[in-house]
């Protein structure tokens, strides 16, 4: 497996989703290092007189672009979004993706279905031939009910683990925990996914199965394109 994503390469892959806007448009700013890249670029390019309005997917997100001086909507009319742009944990030769190691999934699996167009940013060390193959499946869980579903995953073999920050659990942006579930390369991402939404008490899986339409690829100061077939 390659390095991790460098800052050259984040700011390549940056530059280069920078192409995929276009003035007028309502943009998705997705969370994580590739993203972040993208926000600053974004910003740069507003700065510039660019005009766009972005929908941030964690408050870190909507922080920063505030502080870029990117102007931000909400989701609250039902509008939808042009163009999302944000990182991946995993991608698989499908363009199905494991997100969530950062404990956005929700926010950004919402942002993702409402997109026209998902780009996703991505170093070449998030590729794999299966998902799953880092071991890890976030899964986003209501506080009520986080005993209850980690029985459920556990009965599953899910092995699920309640992420935390020191001695206390992580909360993510909608209040929400986080069970990592251990997994082995999935051989059936769709019936995984089905099978773990249908407990009750769990909102969302790190699983984003058909949404990428696009993923950008950097490697030693080079983008690669992929694009969903």
């Amino acid at each position: 497996m390659a390095g991790t994503l460098t800052d050259k390469d984040a700011a390549a892959l940056a530059a280069h989703a920078l192409g995929f806007v276009s003035a007028g448009q309502t943009i998705g700013l997705g969370t994580g290092r590739a993203a972040t890249a993208f926000i600053h670029a974004l910003g740069h390019a507003v700065q510039s007189g660019l005009r766009v309005a972005g929908v941030p997917t964690s408050e870190a997100t909507a922080t920063l672009a505030r502080e870029l001086g990117i102007p931000l909507i909400s989701l609250d009319d039902g509008s939808s979004i042009d163009l999302a742009v944000d990182g991946a944990d995993e991608v698989d030769p499908r363009l199905d993706l494991i997100k969530g190691y950062g404990g956005a999934l929700l926010r950004e699996k919402v942002v993702a279905a409402a997109s026209r167009r998902l780009v996703i940013l991505v170093g070449r060390e998030k590729l794999v031939d299966t998902l799953g193959t880092r071991g890890k499946l976030p899964v986003e869980v209501a506080p009520f009910a986080v005993g209850f579903c980690r029985a459920r995953l556990a009965a599953e073999g899910l092995a699920p683990m309640l992420r935390s920050t020191g001695a206390a659990p992580f909360v993510t942006d909608n209040g929400n925990h986080i069970l990592d579930c251990a997994v082995e390369p999935i051989a059936d991402a769709r019936g995984l996914d089905a099978c773990v939404r249908a407990i009750p008490g769990i909102v969302g899986t790190g699983l984003f199965l058909g949404m990428a339409h696009t993923v950008l690829v950097g490697h030693d100061g080079r983008i690669t394109t992929l694009t969903r077939s």
